[in-house]
């Protein structure tokens, strides 16, 4: 305000080229409403907030912005009413224009997030081309301390062949069930010629995962195209699990034990036809 002048100042409240969002303090518009929220209490965009805003899916996006303080900053009760607090020592290097940078973001996402929502974010991070999977994992072995170890195992199964936050959250879950080991989008012979690309696939087990969305099998061509799909898996003697988004979003124990069930059943039926030709990606 010294260096423009008070009605320089108030020309651009006026025409909305700077916000107001506290007492001495302004920002720049921005499409995120997270960040002039977060400058307003002192604070930085981050976590899952940060994320969004580096244009990767989230497996929800929250009701409230992630927004990281300094260790010693206290906050209201009004401001936690409003926000998702986090504390944490960021550098200069780690923000640009109030939120996290790219590599900081996934540094806070896999070191503190749980797995059902930090694998869709690194999975993103990879499809969007903004890290590459050998980076991802150098960012991981750099850390230090607490959530090392998580992250690592983050970024080692982090890929960008699921389509989307949907897909990775189910891939998530699923690497929690004992016995369980499922490639994404692997490539399965089903004639001549032909591949299909199951979501998810476990050739020890000849077990099949998918995600369901509506927005895909809304359509009655698709649904056609999808059931002779499913037919051909099943005929190969493949074991094929379907899930909906809102259970791998909404129930995730109920994904869980049908999935645990689904190993025991796999298990028990050891003789399952064979022939198919399945070749990893």
């Amino acid at each position: 305000m010294a260096r423009f002048g008070q009605a320089a100042l108030d020309r651009a409240l006026r025409d909305r080229t700077l916000i107001r969002v506290g007492p001495r303090r302004y920002a720049l518009p921005a499409s995120d409403p997270s960040v002039p929220l977060a400058i307003a209490w002192g604070g930085i965009v981050s976590m899952r907030s940060a994320a969004a805003h580096h244009g990767w899916e989230l497996r929800l996006f929250p009701d409230r912005p992630d927004v990281t303080f300094p260790r010693d900053r206290n906050l209201p009760r009004s401001a936690r009413r409003m926000l998702v607090p986090h504390w944490s020592h960021l550098t200069s290097d780690d923000v640009v224009d109030g939120v996290t940078n790219k590599r900081r973001t996934l540094i806070d996402c896999m070191r503190m997030l749980p797995l059902e929502e930090s694998v869709p974010i690194a999975d993103s991070a990879l499809r969007t081309g903004d890290v590459t999977p050998e980076e991802l994992r150098q960012i991981a072995a750099s850390m230090r301390g607490r959530g090392r170890a998580r992250a690592m195992g983050v970024a080692a199964m982090a890929t960008k062949l699921a389509k989307n936050a949907f897909e990775s959250t189910l891939r998530a879950l699923a690497s929690t069930v004992p016995g369980l080991h499922c490639v994404p989008q692997m490539p399965i012979k089903v004639g001549p010629g032909r591949d299909n690309h199951p979501d998810l696939a476990d050739v020890d087990l000849r077990l099949i995962i998918e995600a369901e969305g509506f927005e895909w099998h809304g359509k009655p061509e698709q649904l056609t195209n999808d059931c002779a799909r499913y037919n051909r898996f099943v005929l190969l003697g493949w074991t094929v699990i379907r899930f909906s988004w809102s259970q791998v979003i909404f129930k995730p124990a109920y994904v869980l034990r049908v999935l645990q069930e689904a190993v025991a059943y796999a298990r028990q039926h050891a003789n399952v036809a064979d022939g198919a030709d399945v070749r990893a990606a």
